[in-house]
């Protein structure tokens, strides 16, 4: 009897630990959506304001003279498309590369495997001025070119499809070549759609990681036509400082996707997560 007790005291104490935890994660999110909807009067001075109204939103959005100038559904339009082009290409790219790596035997292959692994720990920052001067030497500064292409390659999604391929027998690689596939044929209709799990945590992680870059679009949007949310965002730091509620409004508008993009896919994710922790 005592032993049942214990074991339900420790159920709730376990439960409690989680929701407070829980909590704690998500509270800052729910400072962001609550401070957007109150009243300038109110924002930053209480945790929890009782007044609220949506000049923050009609700041950013509305025609009013209190409107903001910055151009936020174009940057949300121009963030949605960079990002998407920029996650598919890198998904792309991972997916084929590490086939060859996995699957196929070529010249070279293991000095090419320990190149990648080399550079995954080489510090990124590193090549940004280069980057830049050969994205400016050819004309890509101020394009959607310029902010996608030095992002298309993912190291990371590299090595987490490789380690998924090598896990896959060879037999349904040889059965299907007996079948007279070939190995791109192999590599969409056969080793993609079992990687659906592994896929989803690569694109969610990739994808969130692409959308709030902040210092690559920084250096190379130069006008209204390219700018994404995190470039407008980090300049409200700066004239528009003035305006804590506008920021949160503008925070929301930049996380709410992505917390929308996870819940879709959670599932998949947690699939995918799990085989990563095997």
């Amino acid at each position: 009897m005592v032993g049942h007790k214990n074991s339900k005291s420790m159920k709730v104490l376990k439960y409690g630990a989680t929701t407070l935890l829980l909590l704690i994660m998500i509270f800052p999110f729910i400072y962001l959506i609550l401070h957007s909807f109150a009243s300038w009067e109110q924002v930053d001075r209480n945790i929890f304001p009782t007044e609220f109204s949506l000049r923050s939103w009609e700041w950013l959005f509305g025609d009013s003279s209190t409107a903001a100038s910055a151009p936020w559904l174009g940057a949300f339009v121009n963030t949605f498309i960079v990002s998407t082009i920029s996650t598919f290409l890198m998904l792309l790219f991972a997916v084929m590369v590490a086939y060859a790596l996995s699957k196929v035997n070529f010249k070279g292959k293991k000095f090419v495997n320990n190149m990648l692994l080399f550079q995954m720990f080489f510090p990124a920052i590193i090549l940004l001025i280069p980057q830049f001067l050969l994205i400016t030497e050819i004309g890509l500064t101020d394009t959607y070119a310029g902010m996608i292409i030095p992002t298309m390659v993912s190291l990371w999604a590299i090595f987490m499809y490789t380690n998924f391929f090598k896990a896959v027998p060879n037999s349904f690689i040889e059965a299907a070549k007996l079948d007279g596939a070939s190995e791109m044929k192999i590599l969409f209709k056969i080793m993609l759609p079992m990687s659906k799990s592994i896929t989803t945590v690569i694109f969610l992680f990739m994808y969130t990681d692409r959308w709030t870059n902040l210092l690559w679009d920084m250096i190379v949007s130069k006008s209204d036509a390219t700018v994404t949310l995190n470039v407008l965002i980090s300049q409200m730091f700066g004239p528009y400082a003035t305006y804590p509620g506008p920021m949160y409004a503008a925070s929301v508008v930049l996380t709410l996707p992505l917390i929308i993009l996870f819940l879709i896919f959670s599932k998949q994710f947690q699939e995918g997560m799990q085989y990563t922790t095997k």
